[in-house]
Order: C-alpha cells, then structure tokens, then sequence
C-alpha cells in the first residue's frame, strides 16, 4: 500500500509527523512571555531596549484605551506602521481589546488604502505622524473613525529622540504637527496611562473568531483579505517551534527586517519571537549598510529574510 503522506518520510527524525495545538489566545503568547522572561529585553530598536513586561503594559494600555474609544469585539483596526515598537504594542493591543488586526503597507497609494480600509470596514487607524494627513482623508472615504498617530522618535533613546527631527529634514521627510482632539489621538499620550490590572475580560474562540486580515500582495488582481484566526496563526508558531528545535528559548536574536505588514515578518519575526521569549532587533526599513552594521554590533542568531535581501 502507497504511503499516504510520502513526503514524511523526507522529514529529520526529530521532526514530529503531528502536532497538537493548544485551544489559546494569540494574544496570550505575549502574557505567558511576559510572566515567564519579565525583564528580558523583548525589543531593541536603534538602541532603546523594552523589556517583555514593559511592551506587556503598554499592550494592555492600548487595549484599554481601545475599549475607551468604543470597540467592540470583531471590530477592525488597521496598523499603518513599520517594524517598530509601537507596531509590536498596536498589535497585542488591539488583540487584547478583541478586535480584529488589519497588516495595512506604509506605501500604500491612496487608491490602494482607500480599497483596504473601505474593504476591511476598519474603524480605526494607527499610523506615522507623516502618514497622518493620508489617514485623515481617508476618513471621508471609509468607515474611519479615529486615528492614533506615532513618531518614530517617541520610542528612540536620548539623545536620538533629539536628531530625529535633523535627520527627517534631511531625508526630506515630511514632519507633521498633529493636535489631539476627540477622533485623533497621540501614541505618547496613551502610553501615560496607568497600567490595568489584568487584561480585558473579552471571550474569544481561537478556532473560530478572526485575529488578522492579512491582505494578498495583489500581483493577481485586488487584495483580498485573508481572515486568519487566532489558531491557525498559533499553528504556525507550533509548526516553526517544531522545525527549529535547535534553538533555544529565551535565548536567540532575531533580525527584523522583513516588514509586520507582510505575513512572512508577522510570523517569524513578530510572533514567533514573542512565543519564544526572544530579543527582537527592529529596523523600520531595509538599508544594506544598516543591517550589516547592526549584525556585527547586535549579533543576531536568527535572519529571516527575502532572496533579494540576501
């Protein structure tokens, strides 16, 4: 009789040929993370270091914050960000409020936005201060009803927190003074808020409520949005825990170069590294001369990457 599954045979022996996958949160990745590598760093990002605990709390501000605004479960947020920590505190914010992630490109034309917000009925949008006039038409062009803004500088250390503004200039990048008002909110301002006590009492099916609407690349058509759910992004963490049994927990660096808003970043990157009680080194873009230096100074154990990229 033919082998059902002839590809197994082809696997390491220390491949398991099943698995099983516990009935949890994605969000609860980050808690049980939190609670076992507290002080560890879980993200270096041009030289400012957040502790697990720390992007913890701020995940839960977010989510309190969130619920303020009045989302309910199954609502959408889309995340406009690069690789950065407000990228990585949006996303388990907005998981924990029960709200549904939507990956949305920096890059994004007009025409491309208006398509993804108008499609995934997002309602909410955190975004880059130099974004924030793109995310501001959109409200009179989809279901947008608040915009939270960040700078990149907000999360850089002293005295780059200071330079930023220099380097913007010149870089020729657009600097944007943004005021608060009662639909447009600052990243900074809610991170000031006192930590909850635990995370929202939001039920949640992992098998069956959605997590992210990772959208297709387009390359045949308009992107669709693929509705994930909290399992099947958990059964990939599995799957990867399983083939990288070299590793050790709590113990790599991972470089993050390949961006949240792609599916292969969001999964080997961003939640693996958080199951995983891993370092995750960020760079917001792809520049050949910053990535080898960060290499040689940071000494990342794990590059995930694109052909291109190598």
């Amino acid at each position: 009789m033919p082998t059902e599954k002839p590809w197994l045979r082809h696997y390491p022996e220390q491949i398991p040929h099943e698995l099983q996958f516990e009935d949890q949160t994605l969000h609860s990745i980050l808690q049980q993370s939190a609670q076992q590598f507290s002080e560890k760093t879980a993200i270096h990002f041009l030289g400012k270091k957040c502790s697990y605990r720390q992007v913890y709390e701020d995940a839960l501000k977010m989510a309190d914050y969130l619920l303020s605004l009045g989302i309910q479960k199954g609502d959408r947020v889309s995340i406009m960000l690069p690789n950065c920590p407000q990228a990585v505190i949006a996303y388990y914010g907005v998981l924990f409020s029960g709200g549904i992630v939507v990956q949305t490109n920096p890059l994004y034309t007009e025409r491309e936005l208006e398509h993804l917000l108008h499609d995934s009925g997002a309602t909410i949008i955190i975004t880059l201060d130099m974004l924030y006039p793109a995310a501001y038409k959109m409200k009179a062009l989809s279901n947008i009803r608040h915009i939270i803004a960040t700078s990149i500088k907000d999360y850089l250390p002293f005295p780059k927190n200071l330079l930023y503004p220099i380097v913007q200039k010149k870089e020729n990048q657009m600097s944007v003074e943004i005021n608060e008002n009662e639909t447009t909110h600052l990243f900074r301002t809610i991170m000031k808020r006192p930590v909850p006590s635990g995370p929202p009492g939001i039920e949640i099916d992992p098998a069956h409520d959605i997590a992210v609407l990772q959208y297709t690349g387009g390359t045949t058509g308009t992107p669709k949005g693929v509705m994930l759910s909290h399992r099947n992004i958990l059964a990939n963490m599995e799957m990867c825990d399983a083939w990288f049994y070299q590793l050790n927990k709590g113990e790599e660096k991972v470089l993050g170069i390949v961006p949240f808003f792609h599916v292969y970043g969001m999964t080997a990157v961003l939640n693996f590294t958080i199951r995983q009680g891993y370092e995750m080194i960020l760079l917001p873009r792809f520049d050949a001369r910053a990535a080898l230096k960060t290499i040689d100074k940071e000494k990342p154990t794990i590059f995930p990457g694109a052909p291109t990229i190598y």
